[in-house]
């Protein structure tokens, strides 16, 4: 299996569920301890090996996720000339040679995770392997494998994706989906399901997304129209006729701790895990 050395993060919703925090703070924004949300998944695609980044982004101006990745040079200034050499290091939040690049979505436009995926996919005429991790929640495993590994681990070649499976999520059985496995090959996903309908492992929303996989969300997003009231266009609903076509996405599993940003309830035992409470 080739390096993979591209992600995209998609982070442009408006964060409703955390009204009315989200309408001043971006909900990949919000702070877990001491940094950001996306940080977490940030800094374990770096650490696996990535150095392009595509942060889908609203259009708000300023955005607080573009600027919190670039460097404040009057900030650098004042730190080096107090001699806070150790805070200049924290203030650096992105190591040399690692890029960002930034598309931005309209928030009022087409709702889903397909569609970020798909806007990066042919801005930047992307034909490999690249990560797909949500920018508002991340697993939790300072001891062990982060799940950017156990995904690499998981596929063999560049034709084969895959997808994290969790055993006990904290809030994933209602927000992500039942994964339905076959020698270690996902066969379908049950989106939302309710909690007695789970029997193996949960989606969470973190991905390795073969070119073919790719290309089958993209004609996807090209070919449904769904009105705003209709229904998301979701990511995982293009996995279905992939599968179909003999596509492979292997199912990888994790004994990190899912944590996630999106409601209330969850962002306080995310910090309260990260901070060792």
């Amino acid at each position: 299996m080739e390096k993979i050395t591209k992600a995209i993060i998609p982070v442009a919703g408006w964060g409703t569920r955390r009204l009315p925090i989200t309408k001043i703070i971006e909900k990949s924004m919000l702070p877990v301890g001491n940094r950001p949300l996306v940080d977490y998944s940030v800094q374990e695609l770096i650490k696996a090996g990535v150095t392009d980044i595509y942060m889908v982004v609203g259009n708000a101006d300023p955005c607080q996720v573009r600027e919190f990745y670039k460097d404040n040079v009057a900030l650098n200034e004042y730190l080096i000339e107090r001699g806070k050499n150790d805070r200049l290091a924290l203030a650096k939040t992105l190591p040399e040679g690692v890029n960002i690049h930034y598309v931005i979505q309209d928030p009022t436009g087409r709702y889903g995770t397909a569609v970020p995926v798909a806007m990066v996919v042919e801005e930047y005429n992307i034909n490999e392997p690249v990560f797909c991790f949500m920018g508002d929640d991340f697993i939790w495993n300072p001891e062990g494998e982060s799940s950017a590994e156990s995904l690499i681990k998981a596929v063999r070649d560049s034709s084969e994706s895959a997808i994290l499976g969790i055993d006990h999520p904290y809030e994933a059985l209602l927000n992500g989906g039942a994964l339905t496995i076959e020698n270690e090959r996902l066969v379908k996903i049950t989106e939302k399901p309710a909690p007695e309908q789970v029997t193996g492992l949960a989606s969470v929303s973190k991905y390795i997304l073969s070119p073919d996989l790719l290309k089958e969300i993209v004609e996807y997003v090209k070919t449904h129209d769904f009105g705003p009231n209709d229904q998301e266009y979701m990511i995982t609903d293009p996995f279905a006729s992939f599968i179909e076509k003999g596509g492979c996405i292997r199912v990888a599993r994790t004994d990190g701790e899912y944590l996630d940003g999106g409601t209330v309830e969850g962002w306080l035992h995310a910090n309260n895990v990260v901070l060792g409470k």
